[in-house]
């Protein structure tokens, strides 16, 4: 069992890093090389601006290349309870940015021919329990009348002929939805923006963030730095460089995940009739998938913790516990690969976007990043110019998570609730 991204170990490297010394002047340096920054710099670049990535490891190789390759319309909560909350006019809205942000990806697949292995098979949230599936018609109703006409409600006898379990009580389809390879887009969007102009640095952590008086900053490295007349944070949920303000306000969730070793298109089809992304409605429940390659990807919140190796390991062996219990059929089937990572999340669960003493950001995707990050790259590179309504998310408050400073020591409370809550309902 190899404690790597499956997505990583199967995608190629980036083959087009800048090879001249950073230094000089940039109209916009941009913080992190994942999805988002990555997105924004195709973006700027093929308006040519002059853009300069600066990533502290390898491209796309946190969030965006350690996740489980979902792609859909849909916020994070339910439906029904964030329309009652803020109004169905704002939760609409918010839904819209959504199936907009999977509609962007596609286009960017498709504008720049990236190989990676796209298919489109929509979503189903899995009612876990049988009153779970009351929770879900009511969405079910709320989204066709408000926003989304083309959901589909799954009664508990139709639900097999979505999976082969017996685990759950029904299901909501939303037909919006693909699949892809997450480490070979992040490598085709990374050679895109190269090829148009993009400045792209790996293993280039920023150390030191000068203000320079308006929007403007000094960007310090570990190679050097250079003068940006703008600045882009996307860099989620890192723990890397002076960013204690945007640590404040995100609380990094570790997520595990599982891949199988190939099963088999036989058997996949057998397993997954209609090859959907899927998530289960328990607090701390499961999402999975197959891959290009036939294998079943299966990942969780397996434990409020942080990823690193010793922790992916115990989570990987509650992850193939739970597999053997959804799927019995699967008892014995070898484990190939095993990771973690971390997810942004906020408070709300919904993201942020805006600007910060000069300083643009987008972030905060928590769990629905992989459409939302690309989407809100192309966003970002319209509000760096002037077109700040183009953000969906600009009139959102962000207040610091109230005891946090960085380091997430709430996480086992925040499961233990949630373990209790799953319980309970």
């Amino acid at each position: 069992m190899k404690l790597d991204s499956y997505w990583l170990d199967t995608a190629p490297r980036f083959s087009s890093p800048a090879q001249e010394a950073l230094s000089g002047r940039t109209e916009v340096a941009v913080v992190g090389g994942g999805f988002t920054g990555l997105s924004a710099a195709l973006e700027l670049a093929k308006r040519g601006v002059s853009v300069t990535v600066l990533e502290a490891g390898r491209l796309a190789a946190q969030a965006s290349g350690r996740n489980g390759g979902h792609c859909n319309t849909g916020v994070a909560q339910d439906y029904a309870s964030l329309s009652a909350r803020i109004g169905s006019e704002q939760a609409s809205a918010f839904y819209r940015a959504y199936a907009g942000a999977v509609q962007t990806v596609k286009e960017i697949i498709t504008e720049e021919g990236i190989d990676c292995d796209l298919r489109q098979s929509g979503k189903i949230k899995l009612a876990a329990k049988p009153q779970h599936f009351a929770s879900l018609a009511k969405s079910f109703e709320v989204l066709r009348r408000e926003v989304d006409p083309d959901v589909e409600l799954v009664p508990p006898e139709r639900i097999r002929d979505e999976i082969a379990s017996d685990r759950f009580f029904g299901g909501l389809v939303q037909r919006n939805g693909m699949q892809m390879h997450m480490g070979k887009f992040g490598v085709g969007v990374g050679e895109a923006a190269a090829r148009r102009g993009a400045r792209i640095y790996e293993e280039t952590p920023v150390t030191g963030l000068k203000p320079l008086g308006g929007e403007a900053y000094e960007v310090q490295t570990t190679h050097g730095s250079l003068r940006a007349d703008r600045v882009l944070i996307a860099t989620g949920a890192s723990t890397t460089g002076p960013l204690q303000w945007f640590r404040r306000r995100i609380a990094p969730v570790g997520s595990f995940i599982v891949a199988t070793e190939p099963l088999g298109e036989a058997r996949i089809d057998a397993l997954l009739p209609t090859r959907r992304s899927y998530v289960t409605t328990r607090h701390i429940g499961n999402y999975f998938r197959a891959t290009p390659d036939e294998r079943l990807l299966f990942g969780g919140r397996a434990r409020f913790a942080m990823s690193n190796p010793r922790s992916d390991q115990k989570s990987g062996r509650i992850l193939q516990e739970s597999l053997a219990q959804l799927f019995p059929q699967l008892a014995g089937v070898r484990i190939d690969y095993c990771w973690g990572g971390l997810v942004d999340m906020t408070a709300d669960r919904l993201p942020r976007a805006g600007q910060h003493e000069g300083l643009f950001y987008s972030m905060g995707y928590s769990g629905h990043g992989v459409q939302m990050s690309v989407h809100m790259g192309r966003v970002m590179a319209d509000v760096m110019f002037g077109a700040a309504t183009r953000n969906p998310w600009r009139t959102l408050e962000w207040p610091a998570i109230p005891g946090h400073f960085g380091r997430a020591w709430f996480l086992p409370l925040v499961g233990a609730y949630y373990r209790l809550q799953d319980v309970l309902h």
